[in-house]
Protein backbone atom coordinates (compact mmCIF):
# COMPACT_ATOMS: atom_id res chain seq x y z
CA UNK A 1 0.00 0.00 0.00
CA UNK A 2 0.98 3.24 -0.99
CA UNK A 3 1.54 5.87 2.26
CA UNK A 4 -0.63 9.12 1.99
CA UNK A 5 0.87 12.11 1.43
CA UNK A 6 1.77 14.24 4.51
CA UNK A 7 3.20 17.72 3.84
CA UNK A 8 5.56 17.21 7.15
CA UNK A 9 7.99 14.22 5.56
CA UNK A 10 11.29 14.61 5.88
CA UNK A 11 14.01 14.20 2.62
CA UNK A 12 14.97 11.01 4.34
CA UNK A 13 11.31 9.71 4.50
CA UNK A 14 10.48 10.55 0.93
CA UNK A 15 13.74 9.12 -0.29
CA UNK A 16 12.18 6.19 1.91
CA UNK A 17 8.96 5.84 0.03
CA UNK A 18 10.82 6.76 -3.58
CA UNK A 19 12.51 3.31 -2.43
CA UNK A 20 9.92 1.34 -1.77
CA UNK A 21 7.94 2.29 -5.15
CA UNK A 22 11.16 1.61 -6.91
CA UNK A 23 11.52 -2.26 -5.31
CA UNK A 24 7.63 -2.20 -5.86
CA UNK A 25 7.20 -1.31 -9.34
CA UNK A 26 3.75 -2.79 -9.94
CA UNK A 27 2.43 -1.29 -6.79
CA UNK A 28 0.84 1.81 -8.40
CA UNK A 29 -0.36 0.00 -11.15
CA UNK A 30 -1.90 -2.51 -9.60
CA UNK A 31 -3.87 -0.26 -7.28
CA UNK A 32 -5.39 1.80 -10.02
CA UNK A 33 -9.24 1.22 -10.48
CA UNK A 34 -10.99 0.10 -14.21
CA UNK A 35 -11.63 2.76 -15.87
CA UNK A 36 -14.98 4.05 -15.75
CA UNK A 37 -17.03 3.28 -19.26
CA UNK A 38 -20.43 4.89 -20.68
CA UNK A 39 -21.71 4.08 -23.86
CA UNK A 40 -24.06 6.14 -25.84
CA UNK A 41 -26.88 4.48 -28.02
CA UNK A 42 -28.34 1.44 -26.77
CA UNK A 43 -29.87 0.22 -30.24
CA UNK A 44 -27.24 -2.54 -30.77
CA UNK A 45 -26.62 -6.08 -29.76
CA UNK A 46 -22.93 -4.88 -29.65
CA UNK A 47 -23.92 -2.65 -26.27
CA UNK A 48 -24.76 -6.08 -24.64
CA UNK A 49 -22.26 -7.97 -26.12
CA UNK A 50 -19.38 -5.46 -25.06
CA UNK A 51 -21.44 -5.08 -21.77
CA UNK A 52 -21.12 -8.92 -21.36
CA UNK A 53 -16.97 -8.94 -22.04
CA UNK A 54 -16.08 -5.93 -20.47
CA UNK A 55 -17.84 -6.43 -16.96
CA UNK A 56 -17.67 -10.20 -16.96
CA UNK A 57 -13.63 -9.76 -16.78
CA UNK A 58 -11.80 -10.99 -13.85
CA UNK A 59 -8.55 -10.16 -14.29
CA UNK A 60 -5.91 -9.10 -17.53
CA UNK A 61 -6.69 -6.15 -19.78
CA UNK A 62 -10.19 -6.85 -20.26
CA UNK A 63 -11.23 -6.05 -16.56
CA UNK A 64 -9.45 -2.76 -17.03
CA UNK A 65 -12.66 -0.97 -18.58
CA UNK A 66 -15.82 -1.31 -16.99
CA UNK A 67 -19.10 -0.15 -18.36
CA UNK A 68 -20.90 1.84 -15.93
CA UNK A 69 -22.84 4.35 -17.77
CA UNK A 70 -25.70 4.24 -20.40
CA UNK A 71 -27.60 6.35 -22.50
CA UNK A 72 -30.63 4.94 -24.77
CA UNK A 73 -30.64 7.30 -27.07
CA UNK A 74 -32.39 5.93 -30.37
CA UNK A 75 -34.07 7.13 -33.74
CA UNK A 76 -37.01 6.06 -36.03
CA UNK A 77 -34.55 3.62 -38.02
CA UNK A 78 -36.16 0.30 -37.36
CA UNK A 79 -33.16 -1.21 -36.16
CA UNK A 80 -33.16 1.66 -33.40
CA UNK A 81 -36.59 2.10 -32.56
CA UNK A 82 -37.86 -1.80 -31.95
CA UNK A 83 -34.97 -2.70 -30.33
CA UNK A 84 -33.91 0.52 -27.73
CA UNK A 85 -36.02 -0.20 -25.36
CA UNK A 86 -34.82 -3.91 -25.17
CA UNK A 87 -31.19 -3.31 -24.77
CA UNK A 88 -31.80 -0.51 -22.18
CA UNK A 89 -33.46 -3.05 -20.01
CA UNK A 90 -30.61 -5.26 -20.50
CA UNK A 91 -27.52 -3.21 -19.90
CA UNK A 92 -29.94 -2.20 -16.70
CA UNK A 93 -30.32 -5.89 -15.42
CA UNK A 94 -26.32 -5.73 -15.68
CA UNK A 95 -26.03 -3.26 -13.28
CA UNK A 96 -25.59 -0.71 -15.55
CA UNK A 97 -26.65 2.92 -14.99
CA UNK A 98 -29.30 4.06 -17.03
CA UNK A 99 -29.28 7.89 -18.13
CA UNK A 100 -31.21 10.78 -19.67
CA UNK A 101 -28.63 12.88 -21.40
CA UNK A 102 -25.04 12.39 -22.98
CA UNK A 103 -24.02 15.09 -20.45
CA UNK A 104 -24.72 13.37 -17.47
CA UNK A 105 -23.85 9.70 -18.77
CA UNK A 106 -19.87 12.11 -19.36
CA UNK A 107 -20.24 13.48 -15.77
CA UNK A 108 -19.73 9.61 -14.72
CA UNK A 109 -16.86 7.85 -16.98
CA UNK A 110 -13.61 8.01 -18.37
CA UNK A 111 -14.04 6.88 -21.47
CA UNK A 112 -16.88 6.58 -24.15
CA UNK A 113 -18.32 4.00 -26.49
CA UNK A 114 -20.40 5.37 -29.23
CA UNK A 115 -22.72 3.03 -30.16
CA UNK A 116 -25.83 4.22 -32.04
CA UNK A 117 -26.63 1.44 -34.90
CA UNK A 118 -28.14 5.30 -36.71
CA UNK A 119 -24.61 6.29 -38.35
CA UNK A 120 -26.95 9.17 -39.54
CA UNK A 121 -26.57 10.68 -36.04
CA UNK A 122 -22.99 9.88 -35.04
CA UNK A 123 -21.57 13.70 -35.93
CA UNK A 124 -24.61 15.00 -33.66
CA UNK A 125 -24.09 13.05 -30.88
CA UNK A 126 -20.07 13.32 -30.90
CA UNK A 127 -20.46 17.24 -31.11
CA UNK A 128 -21.43 16.75 -27.86
CA UNK A 129 -19.09 13.97 -26.67
CA UNK A 130 -15.71 15.70 -27.94
CA UNK A 131 -16.36 18.82 -26.26
CA UNK A 132 -15.30 16.43 -23.07
CA UNK A 133 -12.05 16.02 -24.06
CA UNK A 134 -12.62 12.15 -23.18
CA UNK A 135 -11.75 9.21 -25.61
CA UNK A 136 -14.20 7.56 -27.78
CA UNK A 137 -14.46 4.44 -29.74
CA UNK A 138 -17.05 4.90 -32.71
CA UNK A 139 -18.69 1.69 -33.69
CA UNK A 140 -19.39 1.44 -37.43
CA UNK A 141 -21.16 3.41 -39.48
CA UNK A 142 -18.79 5.97 -38.25
CA UNK A 143 -21.20 8.32 -39.73
CA UNK A 144 -24.25 8.79 -41.96
CA UNK A 145 -22.60 10.15 -45.26
CA UNK A 146 -18.44 10.73 -45.71
CA UNK A 147 -19.09 14.39 -45.33
CA UNK A 148 -20.21 13.64 -41.72
CA UNK A 149 -17.36 11.61 -41.18
CA UNK A 150 -14.83 13.82 -42.51
CA UNK A 151 -17.17 16.72 -39.99
CA UNK A 152 -16.07 13.93 -36.84
CA UNK A 153 -12.68 13.65 -37.34
CA UNK A 154 -12.18 17.61 -37.78
CA UNK A 155 -13.95 18.16 -34.77
CA UNK A 156 -11.91 15.55 -32.89
CA UNK A 157 -8.80 17.67 -33.84
CA UNK A 158 -10.42 20.74 -33.08
CA UNK A 159 -11.37 19.40 -29.60
CA UNK A 160 -7.68 17.31 -29.40
CA UNK A 161 -9.86 14.06 -28.54
CA UNK A 162 -8.59 10.53 -29.71
CA UNK A 163 -10.64 8.20 -31.07
CA UNK A 164 -10.84 5.46 -33.76
CA UNK A 165 -13.94 3.60 -35.41
CA UNK A 166 -13.59 0.07 -36.82
CA UNK A 167 -15.21 -3.24 -37.60
CA UNK A 168 -14.79 -6.37 -35.60
CA UNK A 169 -13.82 -8.24 -38.12
CA UNK A 170 -10.26 -6.34 -38.92
CA UNK A 171 -9.26 -8.00 -35.92
CA UNK A 172 -10.42 -11.34 -36.46
CA UNK A 173 -7.82 -13.92 -35.60
CA UNK A 174 -7.97 -15.75 -39.10
CA UNK A 175 -7.56 -12.32 -41.19
CA UNK A 176 -4.88 -11.08 -39.23
CA UNK A 177 -3.19 -14.70 -40.28
CA UNK A 178 -3.01 -13.64 -43.36
CA UNK A 179 -1.02 -10.57 -42.78
CA UNK A 180 2.63 -10.46 -42.73
CA UNK A 181 2.44 -14.45 -43.36
CA UNK A 182 5.25 -15.49 -44.73
CA UNK A 183 3.49 -18.20 -46.79
CA UNK A 184 1.92 -15.56 -48.67
CA UNK A 185 4.60 -13.05 -48.54
CA UNK A 186 3.61 -9.65 -50.12
CA UNK A 187 0.22 -9.39 -50.37
CA UNK A 188 -0.85 -8.81 -54.02
CA UNK A 189 -4.03 -8.67 -54.38
CA UNK A 190 -7.03 -9.79 -52.32
CA UNK A 191 -10.65 -10.28 -52.02
CA UNK A 192 -12.89 -10.08 -49.24
CA UNK A 193 -16.95 -11.09 -48.78
CA UNK A 194 -19.45 -11.10 -46.28
CA UNK A 195 -23.51 -10.13 -45.74
CA UNK A 196 -24.38 -6.99 -47.21
CA UNK A 197 -27.66 -4.94 -46.37
CA UNK A 198 -28.86 -1.62 -46.95
CA UNK A 199 -29.66 1.46 -44.65
CA UNK A 200 -31.76 4.11 -46.15
CA UNK A 201 -30.36 7.34 -46.48
CA UNK A 202 -27.15 5.96 -46.47
CA UNK A 203 -24.26 4.97 -48.47
CA UNK A 204 -25.13 1.60 -49.31
CA UNK A 205 -22.14 -0.09 -47.96
CA UNK A 206 -22.44 1.64 -44.67
CA UNK A 207 -23.84 -0.62 -42.85
CA UNK A 208 -23.35 -4.01 -43.54
CA UNK A 209 -20.84 -4.07 -46.08
CA UNK A 210 -18.50 -2.28 -44.31
CA UNK A 211 -17.40 -5.00 -42.45
CA UNK A 212 -16.11 -6.84 -45.74
CA UNK A 213 -14.17 -3.50 -46.85
CA UNK A 214 -12.94 -3.00 -43.39
CA UNK A 215 -11.26 -6.63 -44.03
CA UNK A 216 -10.56 -5.51 -47.45
CA UNK A 217 -8.27 -2.70 -46.59
CA UNK A 218 -6.81 -4.34 -43.38
CA UNK A 219 -5.71 -7.03 -46.18
CA UNK A 220 -4.21 -4.29 -49.06
CA UNK A 221 -3.66 -1.22 -46.97
CA UNK A 222 -4.07 2.66 -47.96
CA UNK A 223 -3.75 3.94 -51.29
CA UNK A 224 -6.97 2.93 -53.38
CA UNK A 225 -7.16 5.37 -56.38
CA UNK A 226 -10.76 3.97 -58.29
CA UNK A 227 -13.70 1.72 -57.83
CA UNK A 228 -16.17 0.38 -59.70
CA UNK A 229 -19.16 -0.90 -58.82
CA UNK A 230 -21.25 -4.48 -60.23
CA UNK A 231 -24.55 -4.91 -58.46
CA UNK A 232 -26.01 -7.62 -59.40
CA UNK A 233 -29.58 -9.72 -57.96
CA UNK A 234 -27.56 -12.13 -55.61
CA UNK A 235 -24.20 -9.50 -55.49
CA UNK A 236 -23.23 -6.35 -54.94
CA UNK A 237 -19.66 -6.30 -56.25
CA UNK A 238 -16.99 -3.18 -55.63
CA UNK A 239 -13.79 -3.20 -56.84
CA UNK A 240 -11.08 -0.95 -56.04
CA UNK A 241 -7.36 -0.28 -57.98
CA UNK A 242 -4.65 0.70 -55.69
CA UNK A 243 -2.08 3.04 -56.48
CA UNK A 244 0.57 0.84 -57.20
CA UNK A 245 -1.60 -1.09 -59.63
CA UNK A 246 -3.10 -3.74 -56.65
CA UNK A 247 -6.39 -5.20 -57.35
CA UNK A 248 -8.68 -5.62 -54.32
CA UNK A 249 -12.55 -7.06 -54.68
CA UNK A 250 -15.36 -6.71 -51.75
CA UNK A 251 -18.02 -9.01 -53.22
CA UNK A 252 -21.36 -8.65 -50.90
CA UNK A 253 -23.18 -11.25 -50.56
CA UNK A 254 -27.29 -10.42 -51.35
CA UNK A 255 -28.61 -14.35 -51.31
CA UNK A 256 -27.75 -18.16 -51.10
CA UNK A 257 -25.35 -18.78 -47.71
CA UNK A 258 -23.88 -15.62 -46.43
CA UNK A 259 -20.58 -15.83 -44.30
CA UNK A 260 -17.67 -13.60 -43.69
CA UNK A 261 -14.43 -14.79 -45.49
CA UNK A 262 -11.25 -13.17 -46.83
CA UNK A 263 -8.47 -14.70 -49.48
CA UNK A 264 -5.27 -13.13 -49.30
CA UNK A 265 -3.67 -13.22 -52.85
CA UNK A 266 0.30 -13.23 -52.34
CA UNK A 267 4.23 -13.05 -53.64
CA UNK A 268 4.29 -16.61 -52.31
CA UNK A 269 0.99 -18.00 -51.58
CA UNK A 270 -2.33 -17.85 -51.73
CA UNK A 271 -4.60 -18.24 -48.31
CA UNK A 272 -8.34 -17.92 -47.12
CA UNK A 273 -9.43 -16.78 -43.90
CA UNK A 274 -13.27 -17.62 -42.89
CA UNK A 275 -13.85 -16.91 -39.57
CA UNK A 276 -15.65 -14.18 -38.21
CA UNK A 277 -14.02 -13.64 -34.69
CA UNK A 278 -16.32 -12.20 -32.59
CA UNK A 279 -16.23 -9.10 -30.32
CA UNK A 280 -13.48 -9.78 -27.96
CA UNK A 281 -10.54 -9.16 -30.43
CA UNK A 282 -11.74 -5.32 -30.87
CA UNK A 283 -12.43 -4.85 -27.53
CA UNK A 284 -8.94 -5.71 -26.36
CA UNK A 285 -8.01 -3.36 -29.08
CA UNK A 286 -10.11 -0.88 -27.61
CA UNK A 287 -8.72 -1.24 -24.13
CA UNK A 288 -5.18 -0.69 -25.47
CA UNK A 289 -6.70 2.94 -27.04
CA UNK A 290 -8.08 3.80 -24.00
CA UNK A 291 -4.82 3.37 -22.29
CA UNK A 292 -2.60 4.76 -24.76
CA UNK A 293 -4.58 6.88 -26.95
CA UNK A 294 -2.58 5.55 -29.50
CA UNK A 295 -5.71 3.90 -32.36
CA UNK A 296 -5.13 0.75 -34.36
CA UNK A 297 -6.66 2.46 -36.96
CA UNK A 298 -5.91 6.01 -37.77
CA UNK A 299 -8.26 8.79 -39.03
CA UNK A 300 -6.04 8.89 -42.48
CA UNK A 301 -7.09 4.87 -43.41
CA UNK A 302 -10.73 5.34 -41.93
CA UNK A 303 -11.75 8.02 -44.36
CA UNK A 304 -10.11 6.46 -47.28
CA UNK A 305 -12.12 3.39 -46.24
CA UNK A 306 -15.58 5.82 -46.38
CA UNK A 307 -14.42 7.42 -49.22
CA UNK A 308 -14.22 3.81 -51.29
CA UNK A 309 -17.72 2.78 -49.99
CA UNK A 310 -19.21 6.78 -50.85
CA UNK A 311 -17.62 5.93 -54.19
CA UNK A 312 -19.03 2.59 -54.71
CA UNK A 313 -22.68 4.38 -54.39
CA UNK A 314 -21.02 6.73 -57.08
CA UNK A 315 -20.08 4.37 -59.49
CA UNK A 316 -23.63 2.62 -59.60
CA UNK A 317 -25.12 6.26 -59.95
CA UNK A 318 -22.70 6.23 -63.20
CA UNK A 319 -23.56 2.95 -64.30
CA UNK A 320 -20.68 0.92 -63.39
CA UNK A 321 -17.75 3.47 -64.30
CA UNK A 322 -14.74 3.68 -62.46
CA UNK A 323 -14.85 6.62 -59.79
CA UNK A 324 -11.53 8.45 -58.25
CA UNK A 325 -11.90 8.63 -54.45
CA UNK A 326 -9.97 11.45 -55.09
CA UNK A 327 -13.08 13.27 -56.56
CA UNK A 328 -15.69 12.14 -54.16
CA UNK A 329 -13.46 12.90 -51.09
CA UNK A 330 -12.95 16.51 -52.87
CA UNK A 331 -16.62 17.41 -52.73
CA UNK A 332 -17.10 15.46 -49.09
CA UNK A 333 -14.65 18.14 -47.67
CA UNK A 334 -16.45 20.59 -48.99
CA UNK A 335 -19.86 19.20 -47.53
CA UNK A 336 -17.79 18.69 -44.49
CA UNK A 337 -16.37 22.23 -44.18
CA UNK A 338 -20.21 23.26 -44.65
CA UNK A 339 -21.34 21.93 -41.78
CA UNK A 340 -18.90 22.67 -39.62
CA UNK A 341 -19.69 26.62 -40.25
CA UNK A 342 -23.24 26.02 -40.20
CA UNK A 343 -22.70 25.15 -36.29
CA UNK A 344 -19.78 27.93 -35.97
CA UNK A 345 -17.25 25.10 -35.63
Amino acid sequence: MIPAFDSKLTPLRLLAMAALLWTNPGTAQDAAPPLRAGIVGLDTSHVAGFTSIFNGAKDGDLAEVRIVAGYPGGTDFPPSKDRVAKFTETLRGKGVEIVDTIPALLDKVDVVLLESVDGRIHLQEAREIFKSGKPVFIDKPLAGSLADAIAISELAKQHHVHWFTSSSIRFAEELRKLVGNPEVGDIVGATTWGPCSYQSGTPDMFFYGVHGIEALFTLMGGGCETVTRTKGPGDDQVTGVWKDGRIGTYRGLLKGKEEFGAVAFGAKGILASGKEGGYEPLCREIVKFFKSGTPPVTPEETIEIYAFMEAADESQRQGGKPVALADVLTKAKAGAASKLRAEGE
